[in-house]
């Protein structure tokens, strides 16, 4: 979607850390601050129901939370527009602290996903280590993007509205609730609004929430931050039409569209 994308992370040295490394390259994400560590690269094993991935991960440790805080270099992060963080990786030591040394460093604006998933939250104790843990990140966030799966689950069933209006109460400046082919729901200082997805023939919804968060990065990049909920009414429109690309392909990282496919597809749209 253009934009300058670098990586800083850990992977497996081995030959499934080789190929992520590769397709980073081949997709212009820099990797300079990337870490190889001497673990076997994680699996994700994806299961579906219609277009809906369920996961189960295997690897111990985890190949993605081996990056450390003396990995972070924090002219680099000052140095960028947008640093996004979140998902499982802020699971565990030592990513959590290295994410921690990343979002305390100031000038770039800082997007949050906290990509919940369920196999990893054995009872409601886990449950509630990771909702006090993300809340915390939330509190400085510019912008947080959830799905309403993460909201059920962080907050005991809580409808994508009830999710948006605790995360801005938390200090959050916006909030993007995706509801799958329902849309999303969007929600600033000003107000909130539910969008509707563009009609597509689903068939892999692998990536498409990480897809909404990289096409909000994109405009943000472009726009800076929305005055209120009309201007981030606009960049959730372009980025459900990006997700609605993903979810008509296989995979998760090789269904993201190009800037041109997203043109041929959707014209005025975005």
């Amino acid at each position: 979607l253009g934009g300058e994308v670098r990586y800083v992370g850990s992977l497996g040295n081995d030959t499934l850390g080789d190929r992520i490394a590769a397709f980073l390259r081949q997709t212009g994400v820099g990797t300079a601050s990337t870490t190889r560590v001497p673990v076997p690269t994680t699996l994700a094993v994806t299961t579906f129901e219609g277009a809906e991935p369920t996961f189960q991960f295997y690897g111990e440790p985890p190949s993605y939370s081996l990056v450390r805080p003396e990995d972070v270099d924090e002219a680099t992060v000052a140095g960028a527009d947008v640093l996004y963080a979140g998902s499982i990786a802020l699971m565990r030591e030592p990513f959590q602290a290295a994410a921690r040394k990343a979002w305390s460093v100031p000038g770039p604006l800082r997007v949050f996903d906290p990509n919940v998933r369920p196999k990893l939250l054995p009872d409601a104790a886990a449950v509630g280590a990771l909702r006090d843990l993300v809340e915390e990140f939330f509190a400085t966030a510019d912008l947080v993007k959830l799905s309403s799966a993460d909201a059920g689950v962080l907050w005991d069933g809580a409808t994508p509205a009830a999710a948006a209006d605790r995360i801005l109460g938390l200090g959050a400046r916006a909030v993007v609730v995706t509801c799958g082919s329902q849309g999303a729901y969007v929600a600033a200082a000003d107000g909130s609004a539910m969008l509707n997805a563009p009609a597509v023939t689903a068939i892999d919804a692998t990536g498409a929430g990480d897809s909404v968060m990289a096409a909000l990065v994109r405009r943000l990049l472009a726009g800076g931050v929305p005055d209120g909920v009309a201007g981030w009414q606009q960049y959730v429109t372009f980025a459900l039409a990006v997700a609605g690309l993903v979810c008509e392909r296989h995979g998760g990282a090789v269904a993201m569209p190009t800037q041109d496919e997203l043109t041929a597809r959707w014209g005025a749209l975005i």
